[in-house]
């Protein structure tokens, strides 16, 4: 019998649900009182006179967040048993059992309240269709997902607090290990610790990922990784692990927290990456927290040269022939805003033109940059490298090679030392076996000759790459006196004509790979030359512009125009110091004496007393003076009065266009604008 007001007859009718969650896995293996209580509703709903046929009980959630619906089918199931009007009552030892969600949880209530379903939990039973019991579950419901927040940023808070003294236990990349204390250490194995230096020393001499996976191919060396029961594995290495040893600043020694932003998953509760953040944005960095391979400049030496190796060069690879036309670099040109390759156009001036894109979806061009002044950049740096003391380079080059001989040497030998021990530990396993246990010692003979031949293919690619000796070229005397000759005539013949220009582009071809080119301001452009072998040099390329207004250093000129002008320079003199101080004009590399005096006139600083400047006639207004008063260009008055809408005679005193300064001037020139009157006579 119902000892309860609420139960009614067709409450009993329909099925009494017992919903059982508890949020993960973990709570569902030690937390065993919390379910005995939820599996004890059982006996609260035969008291309230529901049958023992009529009581289902689900538990499909059992380790499951109760943050979102989604993931969770015996919500669901719920759902569809409640809108089916199968359900006569839900119980739940708490509304947190639930939901946790004020979004999942008023559509429940409302579907309870429309098909007359009671909710029940620990303090009593509730009617959704009544406003107090709509009252009392929206409180619990609302208090139920503000609880979880307060969890959550307690919870956070908590890490962050650890995070930001450097003790919370991330997981480690390989290479760094913590021991039974909880410190952090260095990978007991000398041979990781080595691969992993090796990776660095790799890239800091070829300055590129890809490079580094074609020397490791090269030498045949295996990389360490984690395989997913977070053990050490030895695999073939790719692009993606050397990038991820590169960019991990746990090698530099310092604990790095929120280097990535997460976005919310709501059909599983959990989070996702969206994006790595720059250095610059990541919210806790603590430096020498561990063991490092390279030092913290070294790292961020090799995040400046990742972000410069960043760019889609796949398209458009090949250079094309050198032809006969004035640019220099056709062919090798990139352009550094959407990495297609440029291509010439010959306007009265040569330009370098990146319209792929307009080409491709008739999008605007993507730059457009003349191309004398990158041309005698480009071809200056050449010149610098064919100078005398680019030839120590040569020593530099050996003995970098004899250091990574030495380095792969090292590796290999670790390598095969590895293989040595694990061939040895297989055959101590496979002699420790019964012979009469047939399957484990076939397995066990399997695995030793395994390893055996892992073994000797090591030893084979060992002693082949030792037989390769590079014999290092000598420079002699004779030889680095024809270089010197060389670098300092080749700019005398390049002047005197002596070389086509098919035979021009063919020496630069010689060195330089290709040349990304990017316009950083209206005035600038940044070259960066890839020269064979990957060594790059980035260079600042002055641009010609049609106003001083284009210029990016405009306001600083005009403010040392200013300073110095007030303390008496000449306009010479002050161009000079803004010269040495980096500053030109418009059309020209150095400031010109007439860019001066118009920053001086524009702010009227008169330097003599004869000095031209705008007059002012007493009772009457000049051409200028009357424009400015217009807010119209002083040409608009002069086009006027050479068509003969204005009649106006010269002064012969003045040689000027004098018009009578009265206010009645002013409001017939307005009216002319606006069309009023078709001509004025003075």
């Amino acid at each position: 019998m119902s000892i309860s007001e609420l139960v009614t007859t067709q409450h009993l009718t329909r099925q009494a649900i017992i919903y059982i969650r508890q949020s993960t896995p973990h709570q569902v293996l030690t937390n065993q009182e919390s379910l005995r209580l939820q599996y004890a509703l059982k006996q609260r709903a035969l008291g309230l006179g529901w049958r023992d046929d009529q009581i289902e009980i689900i538990d499909a959630d059992l380790g499951l967040t109760g943050a979102a619906a989604q993931h969770r089918e015996g919500f669901k199931e719920l759902l569809a048993k409640v809108t089916l009007e199968q359900a006569g009552i839900i119980f739940s030892s708490e509304v947190t059992r639930l939901s946790r969600n004020c979004s999942d949880w008023y559509p429940l209530l409302d579907i309870c309240a429309f098909k007359g379903c009671l909710i029940a939990d620990r303090d009593g039973i509730y009617d959704p269709a009544t406003p107090n019991g709509r009252l009392l579950l929206g409180l619990k419901g609302t208090l139920s997902e503000m609880e979880l927040h307060t969890i959550r940023a307690r919870m956070h808070a908590g890490l962050i607090n650890k995070a930001e003294r450097g003790e919370l236990a991330l997981p480690l990349p390989i290479g760094l290990a913590r021991d039974e204390l909880g410190q952090v250490r260095k990978h007991p194995s000398r041979e990781v610790q080595d691969r992993i230096a090796l990776v660095f020393d790799t890239f800091l001499q070829r300055r590129a990922a890809s490079k580094v996976l074609q020397y490791f191919n090269q030498q045949q060396l295996l990389l360490p990784v984690r395989d997913r029961s977070r053990e050490l594995a030895w695999k073939p290495p790719t692009v993606g692990a050397i990038l991820s040893i590169l960019k991990n600043p746990a090698y530099a020694g310092a604990f790095v927290y929120g280097r990535n932003t997460y976005k919310p998953r709501t059909a599983t509760g959990r989070h996702t990456i969206v994006k790595r953040l720059p250095m610059e944005k990541w919210k806790i960095r603590v430096n020498d927290k561990y063991p490092s391979y390279i030092s913290w400049e070294t790292f961020e030496k090799i995040q400046a040269m990742l972000r410069d190796n960043h760019a889609e060069y796949t398209r458009n690879r090949t250079r094309g022939v050198p032809r006969s036309g004035q640019a220099l670099l056709h062919g090798l040109l990139y352009c550094g805003e959407c990495a297609h390759k440029m291509v010439v156009q010959y306007a009265r001036s040569t330009y370098y033109i990146c319209d792929h894109l307009r080409r491709q979806s008739r999008a605007p061009v993507c730059q457009c940059i003349p191309g004398d002044p990158v041309d005698q950049a480009v071809l200056e740096a050449f010149f610098q490298a064919l100078s005398p003391v680019e030839l120590d380079v040569y020593a530099q080059a050996m003995a970098a090679h004899r250091q990574n001989r030495d380095q792969a040497r090292q590796a290999r030998g670790q390598q095969i030392e590895r293989l040595r021990y694990q061939a040895t530990l297989a055959q101590r396993q496979f002699n420790r076996v019964d012979p009469d246990n047939r399957l484990v010692a076939a397995e066990l003979e399997a695995r030793w000759e395994a390893a055996l031949r892992e073994l000797k293919q090591a030893e084979e690619s060992a002693a082949q790459a030792d037989q390769v000796v590079v014999v290092p070229f000598a420079l002699t005397a004779e030889l680095k006196a024809a270089f010197t000759a060389i670098g300092e005539k080749l700019p005398q013949i390049w002047e005197q004509d002596l070389l086509s220009r098919e035979q021009k582009k063919t020496l630069l071809r010689c060195l330089i790979e290709k040349v990304v080119l990017h316009r950083v301001a209206r005035d600038c452009a940044q070259a960066r030359i890839v020269w064979m072998g990957g060594e790059t040099t980035t260079l600042r390329i002055p641009m010609s512009v049609r106003k001083l207004s284009e210029l990016s250093g405009l306001e600083e000129m005009e403010r040392e125009v200013v300073k110095l002008s007030t303390q008496g320079a000449s306009d010479g003199e002050i161009a000079r110091r803004l010269t040495a101080c980096g500053h030109r004009s418009p059309r020209r590399q150095s400031v010109l004496p007439s860019t001066v005096r118009k920053i001086r006139l524009k702010h009227d600083i008169m330097s003599e007393r004869n000095q031209s400047h705008p007059r002012r006639i007493k009772g009457f207004l000049t051409v200028p003076q009357l424009a400015k008063e217009l807010s119209v260009a002083a040409h608009f008055i002069y086009d006027r009065i050479n068509n003969g809408t204005i009649e106006i005679v010269k002064d012969r005193a003045t040689g000027l266009y004098l018009f009578p300064d009265r206010p009645a001037t002013i409001k017939q020139f307005r009216k002319l604008i606006d069309g009023g009157l078709k001509n004025l006579r003075f």
